[in-house]
């Protein structure tokens, strides 16, 4: 519910602060005094189309927020919003904002971060429900009249088994053809699929054998090079020449000496121990040079063999995705593709008989939904026209307006006709309305009469009561066309609708203003030459005095009317609490 708005700079209004509690408030006040634009701050806030126009003359912008509370009905649908954006602050509560700056463009905020006025409209359908001027309300989205009609039946349980088995279907029908058109040209595929297969087999890949193949390709493209270098080595350690003694002869020498020198000074014992253990080293190194260049020795065929190796990796990895895993992946799906195709024929049977199963269940289920709502859409129409009656249209006739749609390609119902079908199931549903007796009834978008959309709103929002999750109705200047007579029954269903919503209502009927759990007063004042809006709650004596004005002057005749109007109305709502709706 709404639960703080502060408006700054908007039309006619400098500075307002306004707080708001549960139950009906209402706002009463002279033409003009700017009550409606407190709705239409309202309806900004909540994403409706506003411009430069309704800053306040010789300022720069205006500034517009309001703080919601969340409740169990709008929390989670909100919250999904908020988190998807990034957008969540307190979890109880969303701050909306809207600036207007005349020289460049609207600004909108959630909860103090810019977002676009998409989003913001997004929010705010699930916050506020204002009826007036502007015609801003969810009951003349044609959309809506399902889910309303649903919740007022209270199908929700049907609807979900019913959609339960829709995706079902839709998934199966979804597999069965993408099978069938891949069995239109299976042989095709399958001749494909299987050459990639025996391609990628009789290939035998290895795969770490890349690196490998090209250690070796490296070693015997440089055969000769390797083998001189290895030739040079092992002779300086081994054989050496008449200038230049092999290594292991000068070795031989030094542990000669060295082994002579520790017999003398054992002291020095370790220093023969090195030199024999660098002879040994020596050795293994000469016989690892020995088996080496036999190895190097050129072999132009097995070279010819790795670069023909090499290249047939080469061009499997440039077809089958660039790795000899994905190579070997790529046959690992081609695999189980062919397999698929060649068993398509039991799948598709199979998928077939999953399917008409899923028909009879979509069937079933789907005519229990469409019976349950013939039935809600009577008691609703029935409802909603006792409320208009009690709203002095007496006569108005109201109908849920269910059809079907026939479609050559949709599904087929137990009576063999064949109609379209979504997720909701098979029913179109449109409200209708006549307002006066003897006409045709009418969508409910098309009636054209302010005061009559307004108690047809009024109606259906009371007879929606429990099926609406929107926590905040605004009804501005809903008692067009009617008297004080009627404005007591207004009155008391604003006042009922009161106990289930905030309700907010701006009204010249002190007949409906007596009902209000709070009543604002909105006048003009001239402040320094300038023209503003004060807002001011009425209690007790004020309270009395403004009904008073509002039936003619402030005079003993009006204020004991007025007292009596306080009195009457008190005396419906403790009647009302007492009997409820008997």
């Amino acid at each position: 519910m709404l639960t703080e708005l502060r408006i700054t700079n908007f039309a006619i209004i400098e500075d307002l602060e306004l707080t708001f509690a549960d139950g009906l408030t209402t706002f009463t006040g002279e033409t003009g005094a700017g009550k409606s634009i407190i709705f239409d701050a309202i309806e900004a806030l909540v994403g409706a189309r506003t411009d430069i126009t309704n800053i306040r003359a010789d300022a720069d912008r205006a500034q517009l927020e309001a703080v919601f509370r969340l409740d169990e009905h709008n929390r989670n649908s909100v919250h999904a919003i908020l988190e998807a954006e990034d957008l969540m602050d307190d979890p109880d509560y969303v701050v909306l904002g809207r600036e207007l700056r005349r020289q460049g463009r609207t600004v909108a905020r959630i909860n103090g971060i810019t977002v676009n006025v998409g989003l913001l409209r997004q929010v705010g359908a699930y916050l506020v429900d204002i009826h007036g001027q502007s015609e801003h309300l969810s009951l003349l989205d044609v959309r809506q009249h399902l889910t309303l009609l649903d919740r007022f039946a209270t199908s929700q349980e049907n609807l979900q088994a019913y959609q339960t088995v829709y995706f079902q279907l839709r998934q199966v029908l979804k597999d069965l053809a993408d099978l069938q058109k891949e069995e239109a040209d299976a042989q095709q595929r399958i001749d494909l699929l299987k050459f990639q297969v025996e391609e990628i087999e009789s290939a035998k890949i290895i795969p770490d054998e890349e690196e490998e193949l090209k250690e070796e390709r490296n070693r015997l493209a440089n055969a000769e090079n390797l083998a001189e270098l290895g030739r040079t080595a092992f002779n300086l350690l081994d054989e050496g020449d008449a200038e230049v003694p092999a290594v292991s002869d000068l070795l031989g020498e030094v542990v000669n000496a060295l082994e002579a020198l520790s017999k003398i000074d054992p002291a020095r014992q370790s220093l023969t121990d090195q030199v024999e253990s660098i002879s040994v080293q020596v050795e293994e190194l000469t016989r690892d040079l020995r088996d080496y260049l036999e190895e190097v020795e050129p072999n132009p065929r097995r070279l010819e063999q790795l670069e023909e190796r090499l290249d047939l990796l080469r061009n499997l990895k440039r077809k089958y995705g660039g790795s000899l895993e994905s190579v070997l992946a790529h046959a690992e799906k081609a695999r189980q593709d062919l397999d698929k195709i060649e068993h398509a024929e039991e799948r598709i049977a199979d998928l077939k008989k999953q399917a008409a199963d899923l028909i009879r269940q979509v069937v079933q289920r789907g005519e229990i939904l469409s019976q349950q709502r013939q039935e809600a859409g009577k008691k609703l129409g029935s409802a909603v026209e006792n409320e208009l009656a009690d709203l002095s249209m007496a006569g108005a006739r109201f109908e849920v307006g269910l059809s079907k749609q026939p479609d050559s390609k949709g599904i087929a119902l137990s009576t063999g006709e064949r109609i379209r079908f979504d997720e909701n199931g098979f029913d179109q549903v449109e409200f209708l309305i006549a307002p006066n007796p003897g006409e045709g009834l009418k969508p409910m978008v098309k009636i054209a009469s302010g005061g009559e959309t307004a108690r047809l709103m009024l109606a259906l929002k009371r007879v929606l009561a429990q099926a609406d999750d929107i926590p905040t109705l605004i009804f501005d200047e809903i008692d067009q066309g009617i008297g004080g007579r009627v404005g007591y029954v207004v009155g008391e269903k604003l006042w009922q609708l009161g106990r289930q919503h905030q309700v907010l209502c701006v009204t010249h009927l002190p007949q409906l203003a007596a009902f209000g759990d709070h009543h604002y007063k909105v006048r003009k004042s001239i402040v320094d030459g300038r023209t503003q809006t004060i807002v001011e709650e009425m209690q007790d004596k004020e309270r009395l005095i403004e009904l008073a004005q509002m039936l003619g002057v402030v005079s003993e005749t009006h204020l004991t009317a007025a007292e009596e109007t306080l009195k009457t109305a008190q005396q419906r709502i403790s009647a009302y609490q007492l009997f409820g709706n008997q």
